[in-house]
C-alpha cells in the first residue's frame, strides 16, 4: 500500500471516530510524530564530531566570524 493510499485510509478512519477517539488518536499520532523525530535526533548525534562543530559553529556566529552568503556563491 502506498503512503497516499495509507493517508486516504486513515482520514477515512478518523472521520468515523467520536470527538473522545478523535482525541486520543491524535494524542497517540503526537506520541507517534515525537519518536520519529527523537530518532532523526538520535541518528544526527551519533555522526562523529557533529556535536563539536556545531559547538564551534556557534561560538563562531557568536564571536561574528560568518561569511554572508553571497559571498559564498560561485560566480560562473
Amino acid at each position: 500500500m502506498t503512503k497516499t493510499e495509507l493517508l486516504r485510509r486513515a482520514k477515512s478512519r478518523l472521520e468515523h471516530l467520536s470527538e473522545q477517539r478523535l482525541r486520543t488518536a491524535d494524542d497517540i499520532l503526537a506520541y507517534l510524530e515525537d519518536l520519529e523525530s527523537d530518532e532523526a535526533t538520535e541518528e544526527l548525534v551519533r555522526i562523529p564530531g557533529l556535536l563539536e562543530q556545531l559547538e564551534e559553529a556557534e561560538r563562531d556566529i557568536a564571536q561574528g566570524r560568518t561569511v554572508p552568503v553571497d559571498e559564498l556563491r560561485r560566480k560562473y
